[in-house]
């Protein structure tokens, strides 16, 4: 069983302050800030690494892949999971395909992505509901059918070599089914396997944001089926802002097009031909700009130390937290906006709180303790480092403040 006391040490600002925003921004710790020092010393003694630094990118990405299962040269890095969704969005139509299903439930930024394109009618984008936000094969499926009662297709034993009959319109089918592995709202958890298997069975590839759930729940892009995975690394994966990685399954990319490219997704970036534009092989070619290296070290210390505790201890400690939060909530009279079954929740817990959110969060912060407001919630949301203790005295807390803001 983990015992967090033994990483607490890890993480200074733990010495002042609980911290259970890690659903939002994760505390930075030893590991990441010697990252953050040998980054700097490149800039102080060399003045400038770049074999140094282009080889600390890479080690990132396979930090990555490992983590959910994947070979590195199915990896590419950006800037931000907006990058990610853009870039595959400016592909379409993919296979002929132009048609995505998201849900109402995707974080902002995923459905912001999907309407950009369009609004320019590149792209018809559908937005699904689910009750309680977990989207299962009998709400998605209807969302996936093709009008066209001609249509047919068989899929090879992989699961993904897609045969259409040549006088199928393929703008018909659905391209892309967007859904993420945990709730930003409420946690609640997706059946990606479930999703993944709806989704070939109808011809559409599956692409999961995976940036609520990754380093505190287990995702192996084999065992899962996902053809896109996408993910930050300044929540749960103990990173700063500036970096995401994605997935794009072996053999895809090739399929892939995108218009929305920079110099590192050429096959020699430099050769420096304004004029020639030929993408790399595998998921490089969505490879932008020149990379956020300062992020991308970090980025690798975070995962590296996700990687030596293990996802697989990880999991079964915020599990037992979540169920601390939740029997603490309702024992304290504060309602809980996530599902009551741990087995079907990511790490975080929202505690539905109203209008006063915010202003929750604001006061709380004052007695250093540092938690995420998201519209109407409040969401509590520990990780290996976090005990039984810091979630009791939280809510208190949270229970005295919303108490006395309801009063006033």
């Amino acid at each position: 069983m983990l015992n967090p006391e033994q990483y607490r040490s890890n993480f200074p600002l733990l010495q002042s302050k609980i911290h259970l925003a890690n659903c939002s921004q994760a505390p930075l710790s030893t590991e990441t800030l010697g990252a953050l020092d040998r980054y700097k010393q490149t800039l102080l003694e060399d003045g400038m690494n770049w074999q140094a630094w282009m080889n600390e990118i890479e080690l990132a990405k396979a930090e990555f892949a490992k983590l959910i299962g994947a070979s590195v040269e199915d990896i590419s890095v950006m800037s931000s999971v907006s990058d990610t969704i853009s870039a595959i969005a400016s592909c379409l139509p993919i296979y002929g395909r132009k048609r995505v299903v998201a849900t109402v439930n995707e974080f902002p930024t995923v459905g912001h992505a999907w309407l950009a394109r369009a609004q320019r009618g590149q792209i018809e984008v559908t937005f699904v509901e689910a009750p309680g936000g977990f989207y299962t094969e009998e709400v998605i499926e209807p969302h996936l059918r093709v009008a066209s009662s001609g249509y047919e297709q068989s899929m090879s034993t992989q699961g993904h070599q897609i045969e259409r009959q040549e006088d199928l319109a393929q703008e018909q089918g659905v391209a892309i089914l967007s859904v993420h592995q945990v709730s930003y709202y409420n946690a609640a958890l997706q059946n990606l396997r479930e999703l993944a298997d709806v989704a070939h069975r109808h011809g559409a590839l599956l692409l999961v944001d995976a940036y609520q759930g990754l380093g505190t729940v287990p995702l192996d892009v084999r065992e899962c089926g996902a053809d896109i995975v996408v993910s930050g690394n300044l929540k749960y994966l103990l990173g700063v802002p500036g970096i995401a990685f994605m997935y794009v399954r072996h053999g895809l990319s090739e399929d892939l097009q995108p218009g929305m490219t920079g110099w590192f997704g050429r096959v020699n970036p430099f050769n420096f031909d304004a004029t020639k534009l030929d993408f790399a092989p595998g998921a490089r070619r969505f490879d932008m700009g020149t990379p956020p290296v300062m992020a991308g070290y970090i980025a690798r210390a975070g995962m590296q130390l996700i990687d030596k505790v293990g996802v697989a201890n990880i999991y079964p400690h915020v599990q037992n937290l979540s169920q601390l939060v939740i029997e603490g909530a309702q024992a304290r009279g504060l309602e809980v906006a996530s599902p009551l079954d741990i087995n079907k929740k990511g790490a975080s817990t929202a505690i539905r709180v109203g209008p006063h959110s915010h202003a929750i969060e604001t006061e709380l912060s004052r007695r250093n303790i540092i938690v995420s407001a998201r519209a109407d919630v409040i969401r509590l949301a520990p990780h290996f480092f976090t005990t039984a203790s810091d979630i009791e005295i939280a809510l208190d807390e949270l229970a005295n403040v919303y108490k006395t803001m309801q009063k006033s």
